[in-house]
């Protein structure tokens, strides 16, 4: 019911190069991936996008972490080492397959951690599955082109995790349900979308945040029923954009109408402004609202 057959069938056959192959991602991987990915999207995708998914990552870890302590869940190699004996807190860990890797290696970086662990019994919800889905989501919304390698990533450490001993199926499928959980609340609202023509983060002139339909009122500008929405507090319209230059925003995904305005400056094109509330992601400096718009738009130059 819980995984326990497809967890031991992975298990039943093991082999010098399956070990190194599974400790790769469950012993390495799982503790530099969210510093690498961090870094990557530091680096490559749109700004602001690495707070948020530090933030994620966090709340999805205090939640787990706190499940594993209130609902204590025994790991396979705990069944296979004490049958259905009732298990406490002052039995020791193991670590299980990660012990062969020990022995391979010559050195001790799993067996005393692992016999020591303060919480031997946190099988549920699989960290090391959430973990890697959520990277692999983040990822994956970030640079779609290696979505693919992603999703190997993440299938690659889910096996790792029952070939090893240290998870069922269904602590893995509790994971995979966090992570799922954390990354969609993210990008409802506070994800930056990715523009697939920028390179580095510093080619980024304007971010939209998070992807919820646009309700009527903020559709429309129906001052009745926006609660708010449409009226932000803003200091000046007179931030605009260079009509015609890369920066300006695409009329026909957004729906806005460009429009020039005069420059005060010769030979200077004159900039134009588009219908949203506005933020210098460089300088913090927020530019009001136009009324009929409400969309969460970020600029900066």
């Amino acid at each position: 019911m819980y995984g326990a057959n497809l967890s031991n069938i992975l298990s039943a056959h093991t082999h010098a190069v399956l070990d190194v192959i599974a400790w790769v991602p469950y012993g390495i991987g799982h503790f530099a991936l969210p510093a690498l990915c961090s870094a990557m999207m530091f680096l490559f995708a749109a700004p602001g996008t690495t707070p948020v998914f530090a933030r994620a990552f966090g709340y999805m870890s205090i939640l787990g972490v706190t499940i594993q302590l209130i609902f204590p869940c025994t790991p396979p190699w705990y069944e296979k080492l004490h049958g259905l004996e009732p298990a406490h807190y002052g039995m020791e860990g193991s670590p299980a397959g990660l012990r062969r890797i020990d022995e391979l290696f010559g050195v001790d970086m799993y067996t005393t951690s692992f016999t020591t662990a303060p919480v031997p019994f946190g099988a549920f919800p699989s960290l090391h599955a959430a973990d890697a889905i959520l990277e692999a989501l983040f990822m994956q919304y970030c640079f779609p082109r290696f979505r693919p390698f992603f999703i190997f990533y993440a299938v690659w450490i889910s096996w790792s995790t029952m070939y090893l001993n240290h998870h069922y199926a269904i602590d893995l499928v509790g994971g995979g349900i966090f992570a799922a959980i954390a990354y969609y609340m993210a990008r409802t609202r506070w994800l930056p979308r990715p523009q697939l023509d920028k390179s580095t983060r510093w080619e980024y002139e304007y971010v939209e945040h998070g992807d919820r339909p646009r309700s009527y009122d903020e559709e429309y500008g129906n001052a009745g029923y926006g609660m708010g929405l449409l009226r932000r507090p803003g200091t000046s319209d007179s931030d605009e954009w260079t009509l015609g230059s890369s920066s300006s925003f695409d009329s026909t995904s957004r729906g806005d109408t460009v429009c020039s305005s005069s420059s005060s400056t010769p030979g200077i094109l004159s900039p134009t402004t588009p219908n949203d509330d506005h933020y210098d992601v460089w300088s913090k400096v927020r530019i009001g609202a136009k009324e009929g718009d409400a969309g969460d738009v970020y600029v900066a130059r």
